[in-house]
């Protein structure tokens, strides 16, 4: 309907409205009542009842930390604090590896060794990178198996026999290598064809091949080191996928993995990228969680979804990675420029400085961990809220946060959680709950609760 149809309409509908009021008043002899009759009320304000149930959204926070206390607590914080040094160990662990290649010419007799072997540049660079990937691993090795190995058995956060670690981790070397080969002489190519602005041509195939990772380790990555299986048919599968359906998660299913033969830590995960999504949820939720810190925790995991956290979290990472290789390609010219002759690599194409490649950003996301930590956390937080909005069950996130406790340090200070914690601390997500739950806590679903459970 146009604009004149639509004023003519108003006329029309003014003219019903006051040409009837008129018409009477014109009648002779009819002289109807000018006002009606009125009596004087009083009014008077009666005192505002507040009969909203009080609740003390500190003190509840205070006894559900309460809960993990003595030992358990000194063993949580031991662990969680062990890992602030061991940073620093990998780091310098990393750059000692490094030196070793750079400064002994083991770097420059694998680039001959390999140029040897074919006259192929991009030969030459799968071979030297196989033996790269070889001798780098070798030498972490020790590091790698005290951190996922005996450290986690000395603190009983692992189920896994040295055989059975073993093979998950050769499975984990050698994704990592496919990776290698693929990416690395891109990135060579890459540097090769741009020159002086490789680093920001370099960044971008990073971020690009970071999306395929995302999309592609749900279906074929995952399943290499967990056994997945659809949860059974059951009134607690019914709400999750209810949940999914009333957030537009395109998922028909749920899937439940055996991270036990692993570990005892609970997860599960809305994972996936440009149709590859998948629910999932590993057993030891299933056996450790009440029905409601299951849905809890399904709630924050598809906040993740919702929020899009997948595509903005590539796209704050992508400009990490930017800066990352910006600031690898001037350490290059810098150290080469001081040391190259002695490393005999003058050139950043030349395949014998990956070494110092690796070891330039290896410290540059060393350095920048309070931020990609906080880009992080900020993310679990938004997920934290929209999982209490969505599922309403503050006191199971709050309890299944306390579960969590064995492997992360709850009570941390103000600059050691933005340092150190890629997530809210254990402190933090239970005080926001229990903010939530203090501005809920007159709902129908959330009275009678202002006791902690």
């Amino acid at each position: 309907m146009n604009l004149p149809s639509r004023a003519a309409l108003a006329l029309i509908a003014l003219a019903l409205i006051v040409l009837p009021a008129r018409a009477e008043d014109a009648l002779p002899g009819q002289v109807g009542p000018r006002a009606a009759p009125t009596t004087k009320i009083e009014v008077h304000t009666l005192p505002m009842m507040d009969d909203t149930p009080r609740f003390d959204a500190e003190a509840a926070t205070a006894k559900y930390l309460a809960r993990v206390n003595g030992a358990a607590r000194a063993k949580s914080d031991a662990y969680f604090e062990g890992g602030y040094g061991l940073q620093v160990v990998d780091l310098l662990w990393g750059l000692g590896v490094a030196a070793v290649l750079l400064w002994l010419g083991l770097s420059t007799r694998l680039r001959d060794w390999s140029a040897d072997k074919s006259r192929s540049r991009t030969v030459q660079i799968l071979i030297y990178v196989a033996g790269y990937s070889l001798f780098v691993t070798a030498a972490t090795f020790p590091l790698t198996l005290y951190e996922g190995f005996f450290r986690e058995h000395a603190y009983g956060l692992s189920n896994q026999g040295l055989l059975s670690w073993l093979g998950d981790f050769t499975k984990a070397f050698a994704v990592s290598l496919i990776g290698a080969l693929i990416v690395v002489p891109v990135i060579y190519a890459v540097i090769r064809a741009a020159r002086e602005r490789w680093w920001l041509w370099g960044a971008a195939v990073a971020i690009l091949f970071a999306a395929i990772y995302l999309a592609i380790a749900p279906v074929f990555i995952a399943p290499l080191f967990n056994h997945y299986t659809a949860l059974p048919e059951g009134p607690l599968k019914k709400e999750i996928l209810s949940l999914a359906r009333a957030n537009d998660i395109p998922a028909d299913n749920v899937w439940t993995f055996d991270a036990s033969r692993q570990s005892n830590r609970i997860s599960a995960n809305v994972s996936g990228f440009m149709g590859t999504t998948r629910i999932s949820l590993n057993d030891n939720l299933l056996k450790q969680g009440s029905h409601d810190e299951i849905l809890a925790v399904m709630g924050h995991e598809m906040g993740h979804y919702v929020m899009d956290h997948v595509t903005k979290g590539l796209l704050l990472a992508g400009l990490v990675i930017i800066a990352a290789f910006a600031f690898t390609h001037w350490g290059f010219l810098f150290a080469t420029g001081w040391l190259g002759g002695n490393w005999h690599v003058r050139r950043i194409d030349d395949i014998a400085g990956l070494p110092l490649l690796a070891a330039l950003m290896s410290l540059f996301f060393f350095l920048a961990t309070p931020l990609t930590n906080s880009i992080t956390r900020s993310m679990e937080h938004e997920a934290d809220i929209f999982g209490v909005d969505a599922v309403r069950k503050p006191d199971a996130f709050a309890t299944v946060t306390l579960k969590l406790s064995t492997y992360r340090k709850l009570e941390p200070g103000p600059l050691e959680e933005i340092v150190f914690y890629d997530h809210p601390s254990g402190k933090s997500r239970i005080h926001s709950m229990m903010v939530w739950k203090k501005e809920h806590i007159g709902d129908v679903d959330m009275r009678g609760t202002e006791d902690v459970p």
